[in-house]
């Protein structure tokens, strides 16, 4: 905040959620824990003794030590849990009182992107031209992407956005797009709802992007640049010398200089600065994946336009709202809090969820009610993109209390172009942060596979605080997955490094003790706990179900006192998700598929996560990066639209969760036979293992669908059902001998 500027009014309010909404709650986890209190009572109290283990079958006391091991991990889980539901906070921001102030900071947006076959060229281009056309001063803008592919297709994306920019920017502005990704914009948007001036101008621009997108998606297929594209700009000299996607020189060209005064839109405006940039990479070199690219970006951004706050995207993440900007700073500029913030995260969310979202892709419960509880604890997680930082703060400052001025840094305006890219190129090369702090204590910390969540816990450690901002129009879109194997890939991705940060140094309770407070503390852990979650709901997925198959009891009957905690517990906890996920935005069927998604990840990708950190902590496995696949052929992506499961490889999860539920449904006919027509048992003390086999079966539907009733390319391979059936068929042989 510069003196003199605003009349301290605020720029944004908080709202914590309180009422008699908000006392019902808590009366309701309250009775919600006497009930999980009850449980682990009667597992305490009824442990199988040795005439009961000889008359009831061997094996039922190592079953029930078991069951009680997993009840007592999920009724401590689910008190984790409640620490982000305890009190929601919400905010609100005021952009017309923002408006008043003429001197706002300068703003640098890093956008990376590191396959093009993965993330093609034309998509993340549709990301830049979204963020170049945001409402906010041009020459204070500054775009900057990060290649780390160091490929020239990309690079020419990048010119060919940069000539379509000096119109699609002021159509935005003068018929006020909201939807500033072209793409999106005109797959949305028809002449017939334009006037005849709008739908001349609309037919026009839109014609020019189509061009455009001909001209990126003809090379991209092609391969390679003809001699007279190479001939459009200087920067492609750079690839005059033989490289590879893992093997290449240090890269910066600034496609439109902000500074020069000859740089601008079709309406004389001043455009954006916009830089290309591919780090150098050597194989012998580690480059550390998307954190070691997001540090070069910090210093060659610091070296060119040296904006005060920093945005960082995913290359598929689109802008939305052409005013995000200003709803960040509202918060990073609020003369009695702003100085305590260093991030402002915002939630990620996606342009091709389907009407059920089937693969629970939404995490619309996290984004819509843990991260507003976590905002009352200090700030939700950074979570890699959609994300607003303080530079000084990303660049390992620690908090002072006192009220210090929003800065207002300088960007070099004496250096020429082409000196400003040499000296930018010094400071991405390979060994530039050898010997230095970059990594550990300076800019986005190395060493684990998510590395926007362990910077953003160091940065509150260091004293700053963080905003959730939810805002009514969503501001940023991407591309979920669509296809299991890619959900299930990127959820092992994420499990596994937050696990890690659980098992380091890091982990919260140890690092964050004093520092951050304690309902933040278990915050963290409820999603660096994702990983060792899968044992006990392992367990409970198939204990319940192969004793039922042999009529072995394990929980108490419907007559017995102690059957009403499960049932209160069990039928209470599925009322209030399923009242909560009808809260937030997702239909029955939504509220299904993502408890479908629950099963799955956690018995199909949560164990290879948690093995591999521990191998990892063991220093038998390396760190590894994957970059989750952002296209998906023309079959693929009608399934998916039809909301059916794409299965279609042979998967090692694919066999696991296939082999589960045929083992379940096994166990449920198996089950239900001994019961009602040999009389083995009694229904009533059956009941809860019924249910759960009963529910694990109805979940795995989709599976039977694809194993045994699809012939699509996206059914169950062959191969893999032979194997999950024998693989089901010979644990239930086993068990009965």
């Amino acid at each position: 905040m510069v003196e003199g500027e605003g009349d301290g009014s605020p720029l944004f309010e908080t709202e914590v959620a309180e009422g008699i909404g908000r006392i019902w709650y808590k009366l309701h986890a309250l009775s919600v824990f006497v009930g999980i209190c009850g449980i682990w009572a009667y597992r305490a109290l009824h442990i199988p003794n040795a005439e009961e283990e000889q008359e009831q079958g061997q094996g039922r006391w190592w079953a029930w030590i078991g069951l009680f091991g997993a009840e007592l991990w999920f009724g401590l889980y689910w008190v984790l849990k409640q620490a982000v539901r305890w009190n929601p906070t919400y905010r609100r921001t005021f952009k017309a009182r923002l408006s008043q102030r003429n001197n706002l900071p300068g703003v640098d947006i890093f956008v990376c992107t590191a396959d093009l076959t993965i993330e093609p060229p034309i998509m993340v281009i549709n990301t830049v031209l979204s963020v170049l056309a945001y409402d906010y001063p041009k020459d204070k803008l500054s775009v900057y992407l990060s290649d780390d592919g160091g490929s020239e297709l990309t690079f020419y994306a990048l010119l060919e956005a940069s000539h379509f920019a000096r119109t699609w920017i002021p159509f935005c502005q003068k018929f006020n797009v909201e939807t500033r990704s072209p793409a999106a914009y005109f797959k949305e948007s028809h002449t017939s709802q334009k006037d005849v001036t709008e739908a001349v101008e609309w037919i026009a621009t839109k014609n020019l992007y189509k061009e455009m997108e001909n001209r990126i998606n003809q090379v991209t297929r092609f391969g390679r640049l003809s001699n007279d594209i190479r001939k459009q700009h200087k920067g492609f000299c750079e690839w005059n010398v033989p490289s590879t996607s893992c093997d290449h020189h240090a890269i910066v060209e600034i496609l439109i200089d902000g500074r020069d005064e000859n740089a601008t839109d079709n309406e004389g405006v001043v455009l954006p600065t916009l830089v290309y940039m591919a780090r150098e990479k050597r194989p012998e070199h580690h480059h550390n994946f998307k954190a070691g690219a997001m540090n070069s970006l910090l210093r060659v951004s610091s070296e060119i336009s040296n904006g005060a706050v920093i945005l960082n995207m995913d290359c598929d993440m689109y802008s939305n709202n052409s005013e995000t900007i200003k709803d960040a700073l509202c918060f990073f500029m609020d003369e009695d809090k702003g100085h305590e913030f260093a991030y402002v995260q915002l939630p990620q969310r996606f342009n091709n969820i389907t009407k059920n979202d089937i693969y629970a892709n939404c995490l619309r419960t996290e984004y819509e009610v843990e991260f507003h509880g976590l905002d009352g604890f200090g700030g939700p997680l950074y979570v890699g993109s959609g994300c607003f930082h303080r530079r000084e703060s990303l660049c390992g400052k620690k908090y002072e209390s006192n009220k210090a001025e929003m800065k207002y840094n300088k960007r070099n305006t004496r250096a020429d172009a082409s000196t400003l890219e040499e000296k930018a190129k010094s400071l991405i090369t390979c060994t530039f942060e050898d010997n230095t702090e970059w990594g550990k204590e300076v800019g986005l910390k190395y060493g684990f596979p998510v590395e926007d969540v362990i910077t953003g816990l160091s940065i509150q450690c260091r004293g700053w605080k963080s905003i959730y901002f939810n805002p009514p129009r969503v501001g940023f879109l991407g591309v979920a997955p669509v296809t299991l194997a890619q959900t299930l890939v990127q959820h092992k991705r994420w499990s596994e490094g937050n696990f890690q940060i659980f098992l380091s140094k890091y982990n919260p309770l140890l690092y964050g003790h004093k520092k951050i407070k304690l309902g933040l503390q278990l915050g963290y852990n409820i999603y660096f706990l994702w990983a060792p979650c899968s044992f006990p709901t392992i367990y409970y997925a198939i204990i319940p179900s192969f004793a039922l198959l042999h009529a072995i009891s394990l929980f108490p009957s419907v007559h017995s006192i102690w059957f009403a905690p499960f049932a209160y517990v069990i039928g209470v906890t599925t009322i209030h998700s399923l009242w909560e996920s009808k809260k937030v935005g997702y239909t029955l069927k939504g509220w299904w598929n993502e408890r479908r998604m629950w099963l799955f990840k956690r018995l199909a990708s949560y164990p290879f996560a948690a093995t591999d950190a521990f191998l990892k902590l063991l220093d038998v496995k390396k760190l590894a990066f994957i970059v989750t696949a952002k296209v998906a052929d023309e079959e693929v992506s009608k399934r998916y639209e039809k909301e059916v499961m794409e299965f279609g490889s042979a998967s090692l999860m694919f066999i696991i969760l296939s082999a589960h539920a045929v083992f379940c449904l096994l166990c449920l006919l198996g089950g239900v036979k001994k019961l009602v027509l040999d009389g083995t048992g009694e229904m009533s003390s059956m009941l809860v293992q019924l249910t759960v086999t009963g529910a694990i079966t109805l979940i795995n539907m989709p599976i039977y669908q694809a194993m045994f009733l699809r012939v699509d390319g996206g059914c169950m391979p062959i191969s893999v059902t032979i194997i999950s059936v024998g693989l089901a068929m010979l644990a239930c042989i086993i068990g009965t001998k």
